[in-house]
């Protein structure tokens, strides 16, 4: 490893122009650095020389201690139209910068000679708002696409012996394979385990259910500990937030995570809740007057380049129903 095959690296990330080759390359290296204490120097020097050219993304404190100073939740940069056209790391609006940063500053500051890593006591959350799509990268490689609306819990480091993140809203999870590493994510009283798979987990506050589907590999699902649901390449399971039921199901692969590609699925979903994807999807204001209506189940899509009248009624025309603009809020009646 050359200072300036480093350097290369390291500048093909802030210039967000990487490849995915060169991104494995580049945290291969990291990791190898836990351990070595000539690369570390290396990652040291090469680090030093971008703290000039990029001030703004690093400085050093009164202590001499390498400190990134990005807001959490402005380290990556969200991505509003049409981010799953083209290949995945070139594609997206990434400040993959942010990742890499925070490897080095652990590196760097991490002692000599211990290669057993250390206790994570905080996490980094990221989030979006609504019509806010965003892409992460986590420390071990793994590839999320946050939806609409939601948050992700994640420590800068995992632990050895597992990987733990947290979410709230709707996610997909493109997990690096690690053995007898586990990848676990947190969804309130839901745990949902994997070792490298491909899936979709969704679970907003206040709708009906939460629901995993997998694309590829095999997950694990448990509630409470106790497990409730083993899904493979085309299976999901619907848990009742309410009732706790379980149901398992068959998914066209293509419709998983279908909001990737901009388009809304629904197959037999709670009029509520699809409202509420739609107002995070929009950033529109919707009300249903009618509370039998929110608990009429539907199956249905709607591509997000229509907007949030035209999806209102379509909605419309399946249930019956009037739709009617107030003062900005549409009104289902």
């Amino acid at each position: 490893m050359t200072e300036e095959r480093l350097s290369y690296l390291f500048l093909k990330y802030l210039e967000n122009t990487c490849s995915q080759q060169e991104m494995e390359e580049l945290f291969a290296y990291i990791r190898k650095a836990k351990t070595d204490e000539e690369l570390r120097t290396l990652i040291r020097k090469v680090y030093e020389e971008i703290k000039l050219a990029h001030p703004s993304l690093t400085y050093v404190d009164e202590d001499g201690k390498l400190v990134f100073i990005e807001q959490a939740g402005e380290t990556q940069t969200s991505v509003n139209k049409k981010p799953w056209q083209g290949k995945l790391v070139r594609s997206l609006a990434i400040a993959a910068s942010a990742v890499i940063i925070a490897g080095i500053i652990w590196v760097i500051n991490k002692p000599a000679g211990n290669s057993k890593i250390a206790e994570v006591k905080t996490l980094t959350k990221k989030f979006t708002e609504r019509k806010e799509l965003k892409y992460l990268l986590l420390p071990d490689s793994t590839q999320v696409w946050l939806n609409t609306a939601s948050s992700l819990q994640f420590p800068d480091e995992f632990k050895s012996d597992k990987r733990e993140v947290y979410l709230t809203g709707e996610a997909y999870f493109d997990v690096k394979h690690a053995d007898k590493i586990p990848f676990l994510i947190h969804t309130r009283n839901i745990t949902t385990t994997v070792l490298g798979t491909a899936f979709n987990i969704k679970a907003y506050a206040g709708q009906k259910e939460i629901m995993v589907s997998v694309t590829r590999g095999k997950v694990k699902v448990s509630r409470d500990d106790k497990l409730i649901a083993v899904l493979t390449r085309g299976k999901a399971v619907r848990i009742s937030n309410a009732t706790e039921q379980v149901v398992e199901r068959e998914v066209p692969v293509e419709h998983i995570a279908s909001w990737q590609q901009g388009n809304l699925v629904y197959d037999d979903a709670a009029m509520e809740d699809i409202v509420k994807d739609l107002q995070n999807v929009f950033n529109a204001e919707i009300r249903i007057d009618d509370t039998a209506l929110s608990r009429v189940s539907i199956t249905t899509s709607f591509s997000r380049d229509i907007g949030a009248e035209r999806a209102l009624e379509i909605l419309g025309r399946l249930t019956n129903k009037k739709i009617i603009n107030q003062n900005g809020v549409f009104v289902i009646r």
